[in-house]
């Protein structure tokens, strides 16, 4: 019976960049804060990331776009990194940043509100106007 190796893709940093969007001094960035974990190197040195550096990324991404703190993101990346015994941890700081970000939202949703009155308003005085000038 033959044993099947997985050979696992390994990107440049310059295919990261390409595929995530983010920079490669953000890339360097993020690994020297912590925020990344170990990047595996090449025999030259180069950095090569796998797929679950960029699934990591990916998430990064989403914690960015919830307004996270950097400090709260390197804090969840320290405690993924301290094991399963920190999940109580990661949780509380998940789901802290999901109140805010539900706070944000209502926040947002009473600004729509406002705009759509708005733009209501002036789009019946423009129907006003446009109805004057026929008549």
């Amino acid at each position: 019976m033959q044993t099947q190796v997985q050979t696992q893709r390994r990107y440049t940093i310059s295919e990261v960049e390409a595929r995530t969007g983010l920079t490669q001094h953000t890339l360097r960035w993020y690994e020297r804060i912590g925020l990344m974990p170990h990047v595996d190197r090449s025999h030259s040195g180069q950095r090569r990331f796998t797929d679950k550096d960029l699934d990591w990324l990916a998430f990064v991404g989403k914690l960015r776009t919830t307004g996270m703190s950097v400090a709260d993101m390197v804090r969840y990346a320290e405690l993924v990194r301290e094991g399963p015994q920190t999940a109580g941890d990661r949780r509380e700081l998940l789901e802290r940043t999901r109140d805010e970000v539900r706070t944000r939202i209502a926040e947002l949703t009473d600004a729509l509100a406002v705009l759509d009155y708005k733009i209501d308003t002036y789009a019946m005085c423009a129907d006003v106007a446009e109805k004057a000038d026929r008549t």
